[in-house]
């Protein structure tokens, strides 16, 4: 029998060759490139020059944007698209402060994001001078976790640490705060290597028999998938779940796309901001309900579980939430893909009960109408109707397309008429309803998914919270097509007033030259005032070699009445 190989071990007291020092800003940009960092976003400024000059010789490609926020917001989802953490690079003082909506929006809807924050130097931290702060006070109340590094040695380690703590579950942003004097300074600390979070396995196996049990001895089960369940690597699990069981199957807005064509059948809505949908009656009549990755941010457990009766069996990388009304009867905690293939293979074939198959084909049915009934409403002396165009713009694109929702009223619709067919395709700001995040989503997208359709949605007020970056989108030659549901008010907050209240208050906005605008920043603009013409100008948009704005009258004077029906407080 031979001799096992044994490892070559170092002598005893041998030294390992000495690593040349550099700059820590260096560091950084190593760090970078060992967890596949494609782009950096942000805005330069002295307390943090030492990194870009840096990253002027090798490293990720620098995109310069226009304010802090939208590098955030465009960050994000390239943390969401591609699961690589979106990276920010900001100076001191206002460089930092401002990006807190950004990374809080990432941080609430999990969104990975690492944000390096340049300081003053460290002779100057506790003096009031010019752009001095507590930063790290700032972006702990917004992230995962932030932390000011003291010494250059420690750069390698702030910085992997970071990625990490964005990477855990629940995802989310972590900030490094990095004086100017430190990212100087030189250092021979390295980790030059991604070192990423070690993977788990499946829910005990006791567990998935009885959560199998449960689910086979259930009259109407349903299953109910939020943000974690859409992560590209559960959401074949799922779809293997649902072809073999024939669940019926609602999703949260963040989960949007994770029922392929195929399964259609399987597909009842979602839920978030009614209370009278298809898939709003169908959590109402189930008696299990299976959540897989489900975040009660998405959706609050009062809303469909209001008596606390049901039964709940949580499966998710994370422990439950416990809530008033979200007390499990079983967690399955563990890797999301895994659990839901043993869960699979403990249930086997699971036919509906004649009573579920009957609830199911009726929902269904009603889902079908809506959608009929809305693709049909003709536009009015105001404008077109609002569901009739996002219909309208689904007819335009393909199962690849990456469509990207504002808050404003336009999510109501979007929300209620806007299938996909694949998880991360439909983006919405669900956790915190963050208005200006669908323009620099678009931007994101299309440099992570190039050659695949684009589009950006938002009302007239959302857009220009944002649009300074059309500016950064046509110098870095992009093209998508950002459509406005142009109303001239902020009517998603005017209609709640109204049922509150009677009357509106403070949410007028006055008409703007949209063709003109977008022209200036050598985008393309074109307004439109019939169904026809938005035809024409989507599929010109969708062919062209640049940003193209359609701007389009819509009549929400239905929203009203279509407010009542929504869950009170759906809206800030």
């Amino acid at each position: 029998m031979s001799e096992p190989v044994r490892p070559v071990l170092p002598a005893r007291g041998a030294v390992e060759p000495p690593v040349e020092p550099v700059r820590s800003a260096q560091r950084v940009v190593e760090g970078l490139q060992a967890n596949g960092v494609p782009y950096v976003f942000g805005i330069p400024g002295a307390k943090i020059d030492a990194v870009y000059d840096a990253l002027a010789d090798a490293g990720p490609q620098v995109v310069v944007c226009r304010h802090e926020q939208n590098a955030v917001f465009m960050a994000a989802a390239v943390g969401r698209l591609t699961g690589v953490p979106g990276v920010v690079l900001v100076t001191s003082g206002p460089g930092t402060s401002n990006l807190a909506t950004g990374l809080l929006t990432a941080t609430t809807e999990q969104d990975p994001v690492v944000a390096l924050c340049g300081a003053v130097s460290r002779a100057d931290r506790l003096k009031r001078t010019h752009q001095s702060m507590d930063a790290t006070a700032l972006l702990a109340a917004v992230t995962k976790a932030a932390g000011e590094v003291s010494h250059p040695d420690n750069v390698p380690e702030a910085l992997a640490n970071a990625f990490r703590v964005a990477l855990t579950e629940p995802r989310g942003a972590a900030a490094v705060v990095l004086p100017a004097d430190v990212a100087a300074e030189p250092t021979r600390a390295v980790i030059r290597e991604s070192l990423p979070v070690p993977p788990v396995g499946p829910a005990p196996g006791e567990q998935v028999r009885r959560a199998a049990e449960l689910l086979r001895s259930a009259r109407n089960p349903v299953l109910l998938v939020g943000a974690r369940g859409a992560e590209p690597a559960a959401c074949p699990s799922i779809r293997t779940l649902i072809s073999g069981t024939a669940l019926p199957v609602i999703e949260t807005f963040q989960a949007a796309g994770v029922v392929s064509r195929d399964l259609e059948s399987h597909y009842l809505g979602r839920v978030g901001l009614f209370r009278n949908q298809p898939a709003d009656a169908l959590a109402a009549t189930a008696d299990v309900i299976l959540t897989v990755g489900y975040d009660p941010v998405e959706y609050d457990p009062v809303l469909w579980n209001p008596e606390a009766s049901r039964t709940i069996v949580h499966v998710d990388a994370v422990p439950a939430e416990i809530d008033n009304h979200y007390q499990p009867a079983l967690e399955l905690r563990g890797d999301i893909a895994a659990t839901l293939a043993e869960l699979a293979r403990e249930l086997g074939p699971m036919p509906p009960t004649a009573e579920a198959e009957a609830a199911v084909a009726a929902h269904r049915a009603r889902l079908t109408a809506i959608d009929e009934e809305a693709r049909t409403r003709p536009g009015t002396e105001r404008g077109l109707d609002p569901a009739a165009v996002c219909l309208r713009l689904r007819d335009h694109l393909d199962d690849e397309a990456t469509i990207a929702c504002d808050i404003g009223s336009v999510y109501i619709h979007m929300a209620r008429h806007f299938r996909v067919y694949e998880p991360r395709r439909l983006l919405f700001s669900n956790g915190q309803q963050t208005l200006g995040v669908a323009l620099p989503w678009a931007m994101a997208a299309t440099l992570v998914r190039p050659g695949t359709q684009v589009v950006s949605v938002s009302g007239d007020g959302g857009f220009l919270f944002s649009a300074q970056e059309l500016e950064t989108a046509t110098r870095l030659g992009l093209a998508f097509v950002h459509v406005i549901f142009r109303d001239n008010t902020y009517d998603m907050v005017g209609f709640q007033q109204v049922l509150k209240y009677g009357r509106k208050s403070g949410v007028t906005l006055g008409d703007y030259d949209t063709v003109a605008f977008a022209e200036a920043f050598g985008a393309r603009g074109v307004r439109v005032t019939t169904m026809a013409e938005f035809d024409d100008a989507l599929r010109a948009g969708l062919a062209a070699d640049r940003p193209t704005i359609i701007d389009v009258p819509v009549d929400y004077s239905g929203n009203t009445e279509l407010g009542e029906h929504l869950i009170r407080g759906a809206f800030a």
